[in-house]
């Protein structure tokens, strides 16, 4: 069964219309219009997922692990799709976002993981030895168990959003403005849109997680514009901030203000995790 031919005249050209009107409109238009397609997209599964999976969501309640997980993995399974209809659009391409398929992702890859967890394990030590923490030992037997699953969405986690915010969302905006004015946009950005998911304890952590934005679009930078190092970097902090807190291998003394070692025990809420971050960014800036 075949189109009419009047409906494929129609149709081709609502899409040039359509087209036309991206094409010459504003960036910010382009992202919102993104934004709006991404979650109008997701919401129908969102609900299936509750359904089926028989999560009670409650509003101005915080989302426990096993509710946040499945509607997360949701959500980021369809990026890359929209972003692949932005493409076919005629707004840019995967290589332009800085996904590169050649095998030196991998080596940038594993860069970033190693960048990105060695910073922690120092900032760890470090208040370990101050005083500020200790490491509870027995706890390290539990982590071969779930090593595995933390690794597995760390990698899909940080890849995805490194696609979205530093690949489709800087680069779009650097059709309009300079390289760190969409840098600082695209931060706040990603830094505002985690409190999607929590706000009480994301609150603390904004400028910590605006820097950590711009560290990433320094990482892409260095790695000749691709997104290898921001990817590893982003997955290698994930990584060890989730270990860390599933194992609970971390136990605060209190002899510094919890604003020191970080608000509600998130890093990115404290002295100490803002210079980790902020020690990568001059690392990669130096590269």
């Amino acid at each position: 069964m075949t189109l009419p031919s009047f409906s494929v005249s129609f149709i081709e050209s609502s899409l040039n219309t359509l087209l036309a009107f991206l094409n010459n409109s504003p960036v910010v238009l382009v992202i919102l219009a993104f934004f709006l397609v991404w979650v109008t997209a997701w919401l129908p599964v969102a609900v299936i997922s509750a359904l089926f999976l028989n999560l009670k969501l409650q509003i101005n309640k915080s989302l426990q692990p096993e509710q946040k997980i499945p509607l997360l993995v949701s959500l980021y399974l369809l990026a890359p799709v929209i972003i692949w209809g932005c493409h076919w659009l005629g707004f840019g391409s995967f290589a332009d976002d800085g996904l590169i398929t050649n095998i030196s992702i991998f080596s940038s890859l594993f860069l970033g993981l190693g960048l990105g967890i060695l910073g922690l394990v120092i900032v760890f030590t470090c208040q370990i030895w101050l005083g500020w923490c200790y490491l509870e030992t027995s706890k390290l037997k539990s982590i071969p168990s779930i090593l595995l699953s933390i690794s597995l969405v760390a990698l899909f986690v940080g890849g995805i959003e490194e696609l979205v915010f530093r690949g489709f969302l800087l680069t779009t905006l650097e059709k309009d403005y300079s390289i760190w004015l969409a840098a600082i946009a695209s931060s706040v950005i990603f830094a505002v849109l985690h409190l999607v998911w929590e706000q009480k304890e994301t609150i603390p952590q904004l400028p910590g997680l605006w820097l950590m934005g711009m560290v990433l679009v320094v990482a892409r930078l260095a790695d000749s514009n691709n997104l290898g190092i921001a990817w590893g970097l982003h997955a290698g902090w994930i990584w060890a901030i989730a270990t860390i807190d599933t194992a609970e291998l971390i136990t605060y003394t209190g002899k510094v203000s919890e604003w020191v070692t970080g608000k509600n025990k998130k890093p990115l809420a404290g002295v100490t995790g803002v210079f980790c971050v902020l020690m990568t960014g001059l690392i990669l800036w130096w590269r």
